[in-house]
């Protein structure tokens, strides 16, 4: 009877192996095989989402058949504690060993819906809702439009559901910091006050990641922190020879640099010329400053310099002071700043525009008389064809 009782528990541990055995096999090929994706989706792994979390939201999300089989083969790998947190594509048809690999790999977020709020130099600003198409990558404009038009439906429906929306505040190179906060105080997605205009030229242009309700003034904080990081970098590694006392003189010329061109290539050679003109003791004289001693940086001027705003005595207008104004005239980017410390090494002391967007340089004062001539001549020319 022992030996029946043997026989029968062997045959049983035997079957227990064999199917335990399958099992682990089965288990395998369900890690390892095409996943149920049927198109692809974007997936976000929260900051601090536990991997029974995730792996059941991937269940629930159809991209993948077990979220037992998905954490086990995460512990097996030696994987189930590196769960990065960003959003992800995961493509149609990706193995659940795919899956881990992207959610553990971290990298650059990829999102699905992203509303961009372009600032503008009015004070206000207007919206870029894009969608990147799963699977393809294209990115799709949804709408484009300001605050004071009418808003689109496509962007009540999407802020107004489930849908991850990613907000970015872009803020380009040489806008003053009312303009800055006048047109964060328009963004409907920010929220709070800023109780106090930041100082002009402590602003860093970029663009900014945020959340839905973020707070203004914290991001303006933001910005300030990025600016004093950025002029600390470029004030340590300045040139021997910048005709600068300190590190705000350096901001100051380079809100003036990026406010006479907007032509990359050039902003070493405005440099160059500013400087040459203070090595000389000669009054920078740049319409940028009496324009900025007229609105205050509040708003755009709209016209063109009377002669009576050129002989304003006023602390920024270069006309009449000597040196550098008094405080930078807008908030300049990272070129510019870099420009104004390490400038090019040039003899000029005049420019003027060209007619293409950028401008004709010069050494002598008749070398400049003629490139003005020119420009009036583009200037009549064009007025001329504009009445035709």
């Amino acid at each position: 009877m022992w030996k029946h009782i043997a026989a029968n528990g062997l045959s049983f541990l035997i079957v227990a192996f064999i199917a335990f055995a399958g099992a682990i096999g089965w288990g395998q090929r369900e890690f390892t095989t095409e996943g149920p994706l049927e198109q692809a989706i974007f997936f976000e792994v929260e900051r601090g989402a536990s991997l029974r979390a995730v792996s059941e939201d991937l269940a629930e999300d159809g991209a993948i058949s077990s979220a037992m089989i998905f954490r086990l083969g995460a512990d097996y790998t030696g994987q189930a504690g590196e769960l990065r947190f960003g959003n992800y594509e995961i493509p149609a048809g990706a193995s659940m060993v795919d899956i881990l690999e992207i959610v553990t790999s971290g990298g650059a977020s990829t999102f699905r819906y992203t509303a961009t709020f372009v600032l503008r130099n009015q004070g206000t600003g207007e919206i870029r809702l894009r969608e990147r198409v799963p699977g393809t990558g294209e990115i799709v404009e949804l709408a484009t439009f300001a605050y004071e038009e009418e808003v689109p439906e496509v962007y009540r429906e999407l802020t107004g559901s489930d849908a991850r929306v990613v907000y970015r505040v872009s803020v380009p190179e040489g806008l003053t910091s009312w303009q800055i906060v006048e047109g964060l105080n328009q963004a409907e997605f920010l929220s709070g006050e800023v109780p106090e205009l930041p100082d002009e030229g402590t602003l860093a242009p970029d663009t900014y990641e945020v959340t839905r309700g973020a707070d203004r003034q914290e991001l303006l904080d933001q910005m300030v922190a990025a600016q004093q990081e950025i002029l600390a970098a470029a004030w340590a590694g300045r040139a021997d020879d910048v005709p600068l006392d300190s590190a705000q003189e350096a901001l100051i010329l380079a809100s003036i640099i990026e406010k006479e061109t907007s032509v990359p290539d050039e902003r070493g050679a405005v440099a160059s010329v500013f400087e040459n003109r203070l090595n000389r003791g000669m009054r920078l004289q740049t319409d940028p400053t009496v324009i900025y001693g007229v609105t205050n940086g509040r708003g755009v001027l709209g016209r063109g310099i009377r002669q009576s705003e050129l002989r304003d005595d006023n602390p920024w207008n270069t006309y009449v002071i000597d040196g550098l104004p008094v405080t930078p005239i807008a908030n300049p980017g990272r070129a510019a700043i870099e420009a104004a410390v390490n400038p090019d090494a040039t003899d000029y002391i005049f420019f003027v525009a060209d007619g293409t967007g950028g401008h004709a340089f010069a050494e002598t004062l008749d070398e400049h008389n003629r490139n003005v001539a020119r420009w009036r001549q583009i200037e009549a020319e064009r007025d001329a064809a504009a009445t035709e």
